[in-house]
């Protein structure tokens, strides 16, 4: 049955995935991040407060630093930062049910909101007087906003952005997801909160999911089942702030956001993760099925994660200097703060 639901998540992904991705000359490349995609995975499983993602980075990172020559690989794993990537935002819907989103969703909408337009105005206006890469600062400010990595990873393509804007907004996400994690629980009892509020308060704040997990789960099941819900409503404003993302950019491009403009950066995977998630609130779909795809979903996060820690240059990197680091922690704890004090 594995190999019917890889045919079929193929030809679901086929519309959003340029004809020039299946060209023989990728093939070898992206195999190649496949294959250490699987190692990362598991290291991944080993350590959860690491997470498959940024495994993958590390892993890609490493590698190409020791290995310069990548001769038939190079089209293959350029292929794979890109077109991998957005096959595995689209499967991931298939993990996401609307119906226990909405029915929490409406008793929280209002801290979402302002936590998604908190981290966006000290990204934007710190960042600019930090001096930040407008590329740069957009991301860190979606993946504190909506879903850490996850975020990031659907709006950099939107962006065009650089594999090392990717690799250092994905990496100070990370940092402060996993103090998060241990900061949030200590915190929650030292002043008393409620499973209630602890769970709303984790599922708004903490950027990415498997912290929010972590985090939430760490201080109570009942608490861990509400800050799941609340970081899953999060992950769907993903939609509009991809396709706002894609709007201002066809406008500042010159194109004055005509017709062809829009059409040219429109994020059409970001519309085939919607549909793939109202798919399986329908349970139209067979539940191993859904569940498969969303695994495989993660999974191709993963390798592309490796393919854009293939391309990265480690000098590169640290030219990037404390600024997106300063700029990650101001947008955490203004998006602490300000759900801490909503809920």
């Amino acid at each position: 049955m594995a190999i019917i639901y890889i045919i079929l998540a193929i030809v679901i992904t086929l519309p959003i995935v340029t004809p020039s991705f299946y060209k023989r000359e990728n093939w070898a490349g992206v195999l190649l991040c496949l294959g250490f995609a699987a190692a990362a995975w598991f290291i991944g499983q080993q350590l959860p407060m690491l997470g498959g993602p940024i495994a993958g980075i590390l892993t890609g990172l490493l590698i190409t630093n020791v290995w310069k020559n990548q001769g038939v690989f190079v089209k293959g794993i350029k292929a794979a930062s890109k077109r991998v990537l957005q096959m595995a935002i689209v499967l991931f819907g298939f993990q996401m049910n609307l119906t226990d989103v909405f029915a929490m969703g409406q008793s929280s909408i209002v801290l979402i909101l302002a936590v998604i337009a908190t981290a966006f105005v000290v990204a934007l206006v710190l960042g600019r007087l930090m001096k930040i890469p407008d590329n740069e600062k957009m991301l860190i400010g979606v993946g504190t906003a909506i879903c850490g990595g996850s975020a990031i990873a659907a709006t950099a393509p939107v962006l065009d952005a650089s594999d090392n804007e990717v690799v250092r907004a994905i990496s100070t996400i990370f940092l402060f997801n996993i103090v998060a994690a241990f900061l949030f629980p200590m915190l929650g009892r030292a002043i008393g909160m409620s499973d209630m509020t602890f769970g709303m308060w984790a599922g708004a704040a903490i950027n990415d999911t498997s912290s929010v997990v972590a985090a939430s789960y760490a201080y109570s099941d009942t608490a861990g089942d509400i800050a799941v819900i609340v970081k899953l409503t999060r992950t769907i404003f993903i939609i509009p702030v991809v396709l706002a993302v894609a709007l201002t950019r066809s406008a500042k491009s010159g194109t004055k956001a005509d017709f062809k403009g829009i059409m040219k950066s429109f994020p059409w995977f970001a519309l085939a993760f919607l549909l793939a998630s109202i798919v399986n609130t329908t349970g139209v779909l067979p539940a191993e099925m859904a569940a498969f795809w969303g695994i495989a979903g993660r999974f191709l996060i993963v390798a592309a994660m490796v393919a854009i820690g293939f391309g990265c240059n480690i000098k590169d990197l640290i030219k990037g200097g404390k600024r997106p680091i300063l700029l990650g922690m101001a947008c955490s704890l203004s998006v602490g703060i300000i759900a801490f004090l909503l809920v």
